[in-house]
């Protein structure tokens, strides 16, 4: 196994917690904490994707 990227890790970690707060506004009924649930997954994601490319262009992955 290689060096591990402990930024990814980060943003893995929290994604998957944004997860958690969606499925956990849906058993509560709280139209706004899944709309801002939802709206930080996607932040989440797209600056990891945004990572990955960024460091995969100066050619540390």
């Amino acid at each position: 196994m290689k060096n591990i990227k402990w930024v990814f890790v980060l943003y893995a970690l929290l994604a998957l917690l944004s997860m958690f707060a969606i499925g956990i506004s849906v058993g509560l009924r709280s139209f706004p904490g899944i709309i801002i649930s939802i709206l930080i997954l996607i932040f989440v994601m797209g600056f990891g994707f945004k990572t990955k490319k960024k460091m995969r262009d100066q050619g540390l992955l």
